[in-house]
């Protein structure tokens, strides 16, 4: 199989040590509305460099528009995406709903490929994407080998997949404890990273949601087994030197050349502890878990230098074709074919050689000289008549001449639909009040609520008793045959409604013929992604009078709850103090002595809740959506009795609370 290198680009440099060492494409960002704003990245002018440079070099461009989107930020991304097509970017790597809604409709020929923000996971969720316009999907890092083949087995999107580089606690597009504790989202592109920082599950200051860095590159074979197209490298935040190495160490291992020699380098210039396979080969374990200590920072200062060497000059790594016709009294002709194109140059006639003629020998030796350049001779033709010469200076002329005309790039004409503006909705009234329930026994006889969801693994009485619907978990990390056959169950017993929080369940509840309701989980951000899902609950990310400005019918906020912050994979409580000793009563605390619930569940993923409940009652009239959501967690029957009192009176709040981000936003 052709694997693709696909590397980081941060900044100018970081780009050219990775075309330079190997790379089939890079991944880059803007000066907004991308993943990683703290990296260079690239403005207009440098990003069409970086696309001449790249595409000379027969490297693709993606550009990163992996970020949440605000209505208002709908027209800088629609001029982004535009000016990115007119210098010949060739994709573009997406994660919000409503951004590829609203490239696929005024940019029909543009390629969209589906970030690992999405969260999808599952055969379903890749048909979503699919039927949204996407080609391909980055798959989470959080998967199994078995799983990624169910995908693969699943889809002709291509697969892309990190081979290399940070791992998140948290599954991607899932995390909000940097926005919830200081304003900068991750999915936003300014992740703090206070995962790394001492959050402990026995208050012993250890760093339980610290993992190590990923490396798959040993498992090159396996990855080619499970019909991955793309290796993706983690680290736009990383140095060139960093990069350098990566690329270099992939190319190595698709060769089958990589070496503990290797490998020990690759950690010598970054990781936190070593290296992990545990989600890929599914042994996900305390061996996980790392930081960044004293002699990691050591090591790097070794070997930075002679890294740096790997992108000091041009390495040949594409091949040219020549053909060169040399006839007496014509024009000598220097045909070139490389990076898919053909040129043609001229020169003048050659000269009668008095002393010494050229041979075929002799020519070749000269035709193959592309040194300083990213080229490297392949097959060289030559017709020559008997007994001319041609000045040396004449044919290396015709050879850069060649070189030059091969390197330049050609764009075509962008197609685009002109922009319209989002229209903001004026809406008026109290709204209504639904809710999700982590438990039964926290229902009362009597509620104000017009929707109830509780969890899928309820039993059939429990949700025929209530007459709830189905909350489908966010985490189906090869889950989704067992989901599908549950919600069978639940629609033969006459559960109507669906609530989820990832695509591919909403997909999979609307094929089945629910009534599907958006969770917070969809990160719905903007209008373009609200008149996408039905009744959404917005991200809870965004500020209050954004939520009431979002224009599309049926639209609400968490108005009430213990919100997660992190959607994890791994277990810190169980890879700590083992499950025995948590008793599904586990915590993390954090460096101030602040603990944060950690909820289980039968599914794959846990999740970690804010310390506090969000709160809003006394702020009722501020909230202009049409509904409000409860999310109860762990409060029991009769503290949801006093919460439903407190809100239908509007009352101050008696207890710790937050108001999350409705007030401050993230940055």
């Amino acid at each position: 199989m052709n694997f693709e290198i696909l590397a980081p680009a941060g900044s100018q440099e970081s780009l050219v040590a990775g075309v330079r060492c190997g790379a089939n494409a890079v991944y880059l960002g803007g000066k907004s509305l991308n993943a990683r704003r703290n990296a260079g990245n690239f403005n207009d002018e440098e990003l069409k460099s970086a696309v001449e440079y790249c595409h000379s070099h027969g490297v693709k461009v993606y550009l990163t528009i992996n970020t949440l989107c605000a209505d208002n930020e709908f027209l800088d991304a629609y001029n982004l995406v535009k000016n990115a097509l007119s210098v010949g970017v060739d994709a573009f790597i997406v994660q919000d709903i409503g951004v590829a809604k609203m490239i696929k409709e005024y940019f029909p020929t543009a390629k969209i490929h589906a970030s690992t923000q999405t969260s999808v996971m599952t055969p379903k969720g890749a048909e979503a994407l699919k039927e949204l316009g996407f080609s391909r999907m980055v798959l989470p890092r959080e998967m199994t080998a078995d799983e990624i083949l169910e995908i693969r087995k699943s889809t002709d999107l291509e697969l892309e997949m990190f081979i290399h580089g940070a791992l998140c606690m948290s599954v991607s597009g899932q995390c909000a404890l940097s926005a919830m504790i200081g304003q900068r989202s991750g999915n936003r592109g300014l992740c703090a990273q206070p995962c790394r920082l001492s959050f402990s599950a026995n208050n012993s200051k250890s760093f339980d949601l610290s993992l190590k860095d990923l490396s798959l590159i040993r498992q090159i074979k396996d990855i080619e087994n499970v019909g991955v197209l793309s290796l993706k490298i983690e680290g736009r935040m990383k140095r060139p030197e960093y990069v350098a190495a990566a690329v270099s160490a992939v190319k190595k291992a698709i060769a089958g050349d990589y070496s503990i020699k290797d490998e020990i380098e690759l950690k010598s210039v970054f990781s936190r502890s070593g290296f992990t396979q545990g989600y890929f080969k599914n042994e996900m374990n305390k061996t996980m878990f790392g930081t960044r200590q004293k002699e990691d920072v050591v090591a790097a200062k070794d070997v930075l230098k002679n890294l740096s060497h790997l992108y000091d000059n041009e390495n040949p790594l594409l091949p040219i074709d020549i053909d060169f016709v040399c006839k007496k009294d014509k024009p000598v002709k220097l045909t070139a074919t490389a990076l898919q194109k053909t040129v043609t140059v001229t020169g003048d006639a050659p000269e009668v050689a008095i002393n010494k003629p050229m041979t075929v020998e002799s020519l070749t030796d000269r035709l193959k000289k592309f040194g300083g350049t990213q080229f490297f001779a392949n097959n060289i033709n030559i017709t020559l008549d008997d007994g001319l010469i041609v000045p040396a200076s004449k044919i290396n002329a015709l050879r850069r001449q060649a070189v030059e005309e091969l390197s330049k790039t050609e764009t075509s004409p962008v197609v685009a639909e002109p922009f319209k503006e989002i229209k903001k909705r004026i809406k008026g009234g109290k709204p209504y009040f639904t809710a999700r329930f982590s438990d039964v026994s926290q229902i009362p006889d009597k509620h104000p609520f017009e929707r109830i969801f509780i969890p899928i693994w309820s039993t059939p009485e429990d949700f025929i008793d209530n007459r709830a619907g189905v909350e489908i978990p966010r985490g189906l990390f090869g889950k989704e045959h067992e989901i599908t056959e549950k919600l069978k169950k639940l629609k033969k017993i006459g559960v109507k409604k669906a609530l989820c929080g990832n695509i591919g369940s909403y997909k999979l509840a609307k094929d089945l013929g629910f009534e599907v309701y958006g969770d917070f989980g969809l990160n719905v951000f903007n209008s373009k992604t609200a008149q996408e899902i039905n009744s959404p609950i917005l991200s809870f990310e965004l500020t209050i009078d954004s939520a009431n400005a979002i224009n599309t019918d049926d639209t609400g906020i968490i108005g009430y709850g213990r919100v997660p912050l992190m959607l994890t994979r791994n277990c810190p409580v169980k890879n700590n103090i083992g499950c025995a000793k948590c008793q599904k009563n586990g915590k993390l605390t954090d460096r101030k002595g602040i603990e944060f619930p950690v909820v289980c569940s039968p599914y794959p993923c846990v999740e970690i809740l804010n310390s506090v409940p969000i709160y809003m009652a006394d702020r009722m009239h501020e909230i202009k959506t049409d509904f409000i959501q409860f999310y109860f967690t762990n409060e029991n029957v009769n503290e949801v009795e006093k919460i439903i009192d407190l809100y239908k009176n509007e009352s101050k709040p008696p207890f710790d609370y937050t108001r999350g981000l409705y007030y401050r936003g993230v940055l």
